[in-house]
């Protein structure tokens, strides 16, 4: 049995963990934790995720998977949820992450010197606690699998379980649950979006960035005094 957990947190972007949930449940053999610090409900856009375990008390996994948000940066900012991901980690076979969720993994100091994959416009962010940033969609580097941002979950979930149950469970999965990708539009990514879609997002997001980088930034000259 591969015992995997997801750690949540308010402001987790659920995609981030739903779609590697919906793909990684199809195995009977694959035990799958989702949980919080206390067990407590956790709000994503308007969905409460309820009935989950505790995560302090959560005492090993094969697999740790970090889901991003917004929220990441609080959770970051969290010396008890940021204790759990270290002691989890240390028991897993597999540490990886969606989205922002790898910034979760470096403010834990879990990704210094390694290549990782993160959202698009918070990639960079990774830089400031020693880690690669890389525009992969899937990053994989000695035992840390990375996916991009959101909707990178389901490849990054494929690339998972190819490695712990082979090639063709993985391509099994995929044909049960029909992911054959053929989006209307090819503006998935700021290279090839239109530059006026992309400004506006960027628009959109700039508070959000700003917050990012000054939270970071403390965060960051935290863990270096630590260390």
């Amino acid at each position: 049995m591969t015992i995997v957990v997801f750690p949540l947190y308010e402001g987790v972007t659920h995609l981030d963990f739903t779609g590697p949930h919906q793909f990684l449940s199809s195995f009977p053999d694959i035990k799958i934790i989702v949980a919080s610090i206390g067990g407590v409900d956790i709000i994503s856009h308007e969905l409460t995720f309820s009935g989950l375990a505790d995560l302090e008390a959560v005492e090993r996994c094969e697999v740790l998977c970090v889901p991003g948000g917004l929220g990441c940066f609080p959770a970051m900012e969290n010396a008890p949820f940021l204790g759990a991901i270290r002691r989890l980690a240390s028991t897993a076979d597999h540490v990886t992450s969606v989205c922002t969720g790898s910034l979760i993994l470096a403010a834990a100091g879990l990704l210094k010197g390694r290549r990782a994959a993160c959202h698009w416009a918070f990639r960079d962010l990774l830089t400031a606690f020693g880690a690669i940033p890389d525009c992969g969609r899937v990053v994989r580097d000695g035992n840390v699998i990375t996916g991009g941002g959101i909707t990178a979950g389901i490849d990054f979930a494929l690339t998972l379980l190819a490695e712990l149950r082979g090639v063709d469970a993985a391509q099994s999965a995929q044909l049960l649950l029909e992911y054959a990708p053929e989006p209307p539009f090819q503006a998935g990514l700021p290279e090839t979006a239109p530059s006026h879609v992309r400004e506006a997002v960027l628009a959109r997001m700039a508070a959000s960035l700003s917050d990012a980088e000054r939270r970071v930034a403390t965060i960051a000259q935290r863990l270096h005094n630590v260390g």
